[in-house]
């Protein structure tokens, strides 16, 4: 590997933020990580996924005071639009670069163009503003998301579990790359849905840049299928073939789209918000006369119970409306009768459950 390797300490958003947005608080609970990475002596320092560019800021400052001398890159997960509180991109990464960061750019959220155009905004601002010094650093998701709205991908509905048909081909992240690189952005990787695959194409496109290094089992876009044994599987081993694919999924009723949620939940909203809570309720069921008493309740039954109560609490002090609440207890009810009907039911009928 020509480059050699570097081992970098890594910061991101904190929940600290979003409860309090105090500062000082944010830098307190931050340094306690920067110090393990101090201690052991880090290559360079890595802020990365910030839906904020406040907050960011903050870590970058952070960084430069604990860690002086240290390389600090910074990156948010943000569109080509603004962060989440309406901070247009391109101010975003100026305001980066003021902080200190040595490289800026964009990680996560969205698919590798949409953040290739956040990152070209940032390119401008940044060069407009005077900071000549600074690079430019791109780790896009391995998902095509054209229809993730601010906080993306995660308020698509197929986040978490059903994102595979959006992958990106090897290709698609092929041409990424020498679209970022061309672009001025010369720190290039992937964040969530990236495979080995996809971090060699991007090696395998930049070879020439990087002293004609090959990365172990490239496929040269597709040049061994001269010998496939099949002649029109052959007549693929070209790039021009593999470039110009409008790959199907495969799904005859698919959407090409999908609606995002759009819940518009940020920093200092109620929903956000952490609350301490006891370890052991004071009105535990475990320890009430409801368990000591010759009733129906099991163990396993009283537990769920707890969890529920434990639920309505969390929830009245997110100041849930009365409808939001009346749901929850709908689901918990459905759950717990669901529950009874298993203890009760013969082992036919639990087998029965099983295959529902």
């Amino acid at each position: 590997y020509p480059e050699g390797g570097l081992v970098a300490g890594g910061l991101s958003q904190t929940p600290t933020y979003l409860t309090s947005t105090n500062k000082e608080e944010v830098q307190n609970e931050v340094k306690k990580q920067i110090q393990v990475f101090k201690d052991n002596n880090v290559d360079l320092m890595i802020c990365e996924y910030y839906e904020h560019v406040e907050e960011a800021e903050w870590h970058v400052d952070a960084v430069k005071k604990f860690m002086p001398g240290v390389p600090v890159c910074a990156s948010l997960c943000i569109n080509e639009d603004s962060d989440v509180h309406g901070t247009p991109t391109g101010e975003c990464g100026v305001r980066l670069a003021r902080a200190g960061a040595d490289v800026v750019g964009i990680n996560c959220h969205y698919d590798p163009f949409r953040c290739l155009e956040a990152v070209k905004k940032m390119i401008t601002a940044v060069r407009e503003a005077g900071f000549d010094k600074v690079h430019f650093m791109i780790q896009p998701l391995a998902f095509m998301t054209p229809d993730a709205s601010v906080q993306g991908f995660i308020d698509l509905p197929e986040f978490p579990f059903a994102l595979e048909p959006r992958i990106c081909t090897r290709f698609e992240m092929a041409k990424f790359a020498r679209m970022s690189y061309d672009a001025g952005i010369h720190f290039i990787g992937g964040c969530c849905g990236f495979e080995p695959y996809h971090i060699r194409a991007i090696s395998e496109e930049l070879s020439k840049e990087r002293g004609d290094y090959l990365p172990y089992g490239v496929i040269n876009w597709g040049k061994c299928l001269e010998i496939h044994t099949k002649p029109w599987v052959r007549t693929r081993a070209t790039r021009s073939y593999w470039e110009n694919l409008n790959p199907g999924t495969g799904r005859p009723y698919s959407a090409s789209l999908s609606k995002p949620d759009n819940w518009g939940v940020t920093a200092g909203h109620e929903l956000v918000k952490q609350h301490k809570r006891t370890k052991q309720p004071s009105w535990s069921l475990k320890n009430s006369e409801l368990s000591r008493q010759n009733c129906s309740f099991d163990l396993e039954e009283i537990e769920l119970l707890e969890r529920l109560l434990i639920g309505v609490a969390d929830l009245r002090t997110q100041n849930l409306d009365s409808a939001n609440l009346l749901l929850f207890l709908k689901r918990a009810r459905k759950g717990y009768f669901e529950l009874r009907a298993r203890k009760s039911a013969t082992p036919i009928e639990k087998t029965k459950m099983k295959r529902q």
